[in-house]
């Protein structure tokens, strides 16, 4: 039964998640805090994980989500669900692509959805944020800011943002950032 489940919740997380993986954060948000799957936490480290692998990082997510919730058949189920409306929709678009190719109305939607993906990797972004610099219990009691995370996430920022620095391939910045995590047991 959790396997029919898995497969429809992540059907509509491929569905609705418009503008590529770090849309589907907010969707994978709520199942996780519905169903309790994974919690918050989990998801933070399945950001982590998922953005270090190679892959898209939507199927990344959801193979991990799946297997934290079912095991390695839940992780297939659940990367194929994620992956099924986007293929239908596919087939479906280059069907009738050629005869609605000049529409105005086509072309409006398509505008429409940028919209909707610029809106959804906003909420991804803040919810990352939320996850990984505020509200931590540290030594027992709640912490608005975790500062570790802060003053890392502000190092990167700075070291992107430095032109000579920009020419250091961005693996360098996740290595870098795994380290320190590991280190300070963030």
């Amino acid at each position: 039964m959790i396997y029919i489940r898995l497969f429809f919740e992540f059907c509509k997380v491929g569905l609705f998640a418009v503008g590529g993986g770090l849309a589907t954060i907010p969707f994978l948000s709520d199942l996780g805090s519905r169903t309790g799957w994974f919690t918050s936490g989990q998801l933070a480290d399945m950001i982590a994980v998922s953005e270090s692998t190679p892959g898209p990082i939507g199927i990344n997510m959801a193979t991990y989500a799946g297997y934290t919730a079912a095991g390695v058949p839940g992780g297939i189920i659940s990367t194929l669900g994620l992956v099924f409306p986007s293929l239908i929709i596919i087939l479906i678009i280059a069907g009738f692509l050629n005869k609605f190719r000049e529409s105005r109305v086509v072309d409006a939607v398509f505008y429409g959805l940028r919209a909707a993906s610029v809106a959804l990797i906003t909420a991804a972004l803040l919810q990352v944020a939320e996850i990984a610099l505020m509200n931590h219990e540290v030594n027992g009691t709640t912490q608005l800011f975790y500062w570790p995370a802060v003053v890392l996430a502000s190092v990167v920022f700075v070291c992107f943002s430095y032109t000579p620095l920009r020419k250091i391939h961005p693996i360098f910045f996740i290595a870098f950032s795994a380290v320190v995590g590991i280190v300070l047991g963030m």
